[in-house]
């Protein structure tokens, strides 16, 4: 692969709802390109960046693949991300480093969840979008409706047609360019004269075309308005500028088929002209403590930063790790320093991958996107900067995971390489997380839905460590609602020195985690035995009383008690104080306490009924109801036993057009029949 230059370098991420044909699009802009000399199928797995097994197993991509395209003397950095919502965290990475954002989107289909979810980060970042209407091939494709559909769900942007189809469904056989007003047939490169039929929709688009151009540039307007047109590089600089503008948000559509090759000549002409070199885009990043914002324009002379977006981590090869270099360089054999770990990394192979396949180079300037294998310090969302500097590259707001799977390792074998190697995988996926959890005393792998956790687990296999898994136990709490006293004498007689030690105590609720407090008078206890009691007490606070899981909010008193000259002990009081705490709590009305979540609906208004009665099965508590363009909308606060599965249910739910968050926001109180059935099959556990 030749070297390239800052200005002959763009970066797009390609975004959209699953199966809406990105990685048709990718292969179809490779074999256009000449990189490729057939068009991958999905159905045959050899797709470029689909190419990793389990993807090929399942049909869809699971991770961000880079695929450059060289075109016109241009490389474009095609990053390929996952359209399905377990694998948001990729999704934000790839639209973090980019320049521009295509949003694919389904001819049949139109506008979907992840259409919404891509375009709410595209918009977060303040990125230029692109759309392509893809398949327009298939039954049923419309590009007048799905285009209007667009200009509805996201009316504060204006959408500009740069390429409109000629024909559709089994008809569809080019594009005319608005700009050119010329035609590109089938898979070919050739422009050709209009249809006599289409010649009026495409002067009346390229006269909007003009009037957007013009709006984003005081001189275009200007001239616009004296000559009542502009030179087709006038038109494109205005579009460019219309396109990041934040007040006109002017988005360029396109028509193609990626799976028939046709569009995708123009789409590669119009990556180089609607889109700008990286160099002039603007990145937020931390200094210190403090939030700023390092102005374009950047260059190979500036300081380095540079940031990692994506890590792979390989049983043979070692650890990957892809980076974007916002300003300055980065060479085979250099040495650069990583601000978040502070140490140095040695480069000693530096290459571009296209897919799985790894091309050495031997440099890169500013704003390319490269690759580095075994480095020893470095994860997902370090910044590489200067020796000295205290820049470092703001990474992205990751959402919480919604799902979790108790884990534990198959073999003994496997037990002492399971944390490790799932650190490893959670510092490469920010959407990940594992934990040990001292309540049910499970280890418990957080992350967005099933397959993200399954794709997860099986990553683990392949580096060569088996995981099992189970339902993650809820962390309920133990509590009392009412006041109670107890007593209780421990006394041991075998011979010799024996055992003695009564106490006399009360419990109450309280608003603490756990209060211990003594109005022993008179020496009934000593000091030593009043903490020796305590001991004892507290002793019982993690494994509980009634299903074995920790007490809180209780305040206990103890108010008398004996002990004898001779036979009274440290472990004597320590199992009074532990019976008696016992023996009151139990008569102190015992409840138990389960975590209550903040949750966050999304759906079609259709599917708001289904919605609303599931989570009145859930013992949900709707919060209020909200209409966000053709979704609405729904808070609620719902137990989290009720919500351990409920990203599969949602989406069975709703064919995948549901999305939804949650966060912790308190404990409450168990319903009284849920209660009982939680401490039978404690009981029932129990006695197995």
């Amino acid at each position: 692969m030749n070297e390239y230059q800052s200005e002959n370098i763009r970066n797009v991420a390609l975004v959209g709802h699953q199966s809406c044909g990105k990685t048709s699009l990718v292969e179809a802009l490779l074999f256009s390109c000449g990189a490729t000399t057939r068009l991958g199928n999905i159905s045959e797995g050899n797709m470029v960046s689909d190419w990793d097994d389990e993807e090929k197993d399942r049909g869809l991509s699971l991770s961000t693949s880079l695929v450059p395209v060289e075109f016109d003397e241009t490389k474009i950095n095609v990053l390929d991300t996952p359209g399905f919502t377990d694998f948001q965290g990729e999704l934000k990475n790839a639209i973090r480093v980019a320049d521009a954002v295509i949003v694919v989107v389904d001819a049949v289909s139109g506008v979907e969840v992840g259409t919404e979810l891509a375009w709410e980060y595209a918009r977060a970042y303040e990125q230029p979008i692109i759309v392509v209407i893809n398949k327009m091939d298939r039954d049923n494709a419309n590009f007048e409706e799905v285009l209007e559909q667009l200009r509805n769900q996201f009316d504060d942007y204006k959408f500009v047609p740069i390429m409109l189809p000629i024909g559709q469904e089994a008809d569809f056989k080019g594009v005319a360019n608005a700009l050119t007003q010329k035609a590109y047939y089938e898979t070919g490169s050739e422009r050709s004269d209009l249809p006599d039929t289409y010649v009026d929709a495409l002067e009346e688009a390229h006269m909007e075309l003009m009037e957007a151009a013009a709006e984003a540039d005081d001189a275009l307007l200007e001239k616009y308005f004296e000559e009542e047109t502009l030179s087709f590089d006038e038109i494109r600089e205005g579009m460019r500028k219309a396109s990041r503008s934040p007040e006109l948000k002017t988005v360029p559509v396109f028509a193609a088929s990626s799976t028939e090759n046709i569009g995708t000549i123009p789409l590669l002409e119009a990556l180089i002209a609607y889109t700008t070199a990286p160099t002039e885009r603007s990145v937020r990043i931390i200094r210190g403590d403090e939030p700023e914002v390092l102005q374009g324009p950047h260059s190979d002379d500036g300081p380095l930063a540079a940031y990692v977006f994506k890590t792979l981590n390989d049983r043979f090869v070692g650890t990957l790790n892809y980076f974007r270099i916002f300003s300055g360089t980065m060479s085979n054999d250099g040495r650069y320093h990583n601000a978040n770990s502070g140490e140095d990394e040695r480069f000693n192979s530096l290459f571009v991958m296209r897919g799985k396949e790894q091309i050495p180079v031997q440099t890169l300037h500013a704003g390319d996107i490269g690759v580095v294998a075994k480095l020893t310090d470095t994860k997902t969302g370090d910044t590489f900067a200067d020796n000295g500097s205290d820049l470092k590259i703001a990474p992205p707001e990751f959402p919480a995971p919604l799902y979790m799977v108790a884990v534990a390792p198959r073999a003994q074998a496997d037990s002492a390489k399971m944390g490790p190697t799932l650190s490893n995988l959670c510092d490469a996926d920010p959407t990940l997380r594992w934990r040990q959890d001292r309540d049910t005393r499970q280890t418990v792998l957080e992350g967005m839905g099933q397959i993200h956790l399954d794709v997860t687990l099986k990553r683990a296999a392949s580096l060569g460590v088996n995981i099992d898994t189970d339902m993650p136990k809820v962390p309920y709490r133990e509590t009392i609602t009412g006041n109670a006293e107890s007593s209780y004498t421990h006394k041991k007689q075998t011979g010799g020195a024996g055992q003695y030690g009564r106490v006399d105590l009360k419990v109450e609720p309280t608003g603490e985690a756990f209060e211990f407090e003594s109005s022993v008078f008179g020496g009934a206890i000593s000091q030593q035995f009043v903490s020796s009691t305590e001991k004892g007490i507290r002793g019982v606070l993690s494994d509980g009383v009634i299903a074995g899981y920790p007490v809180e909010r209780v305040k206990v008193n103890v108010f008398d008690g004996k002990e004898h000259p001779v036979d009274s002990k440290d472990i004597a009081f320590q199992i009074a104080g532990r019976e008696a705490f016992r023996a009151a709590f139990r008569k102190a009305k015992p409840v138990l306490l389960e975590p209550i979540m903040d949750v966050r609906i999304t759906v079609p208004e259709t599917m708001m009924g289904d919605i609303m009665s599931d989570l009145n099965t859930r013992r949900g508590r709707v919060q209020g109801m909200d209409t966000v363009g053709f979704k609405s909308v729904v808070t609620a606060e719902v137990p989290l036993a009720e919500m351990l599965r409920y990203g599969n249910d949602l989406r069975s739910m709703t064919g995948g057009r549901g999305i939804y968050t949650m966060d912790f926001n308190r404990y409450d109180r168990v319903p009284t029949y849920v209660q009982e059935e939680i401490v039978a099959e404690v009981a029932a556990a129990a006695e197995q």
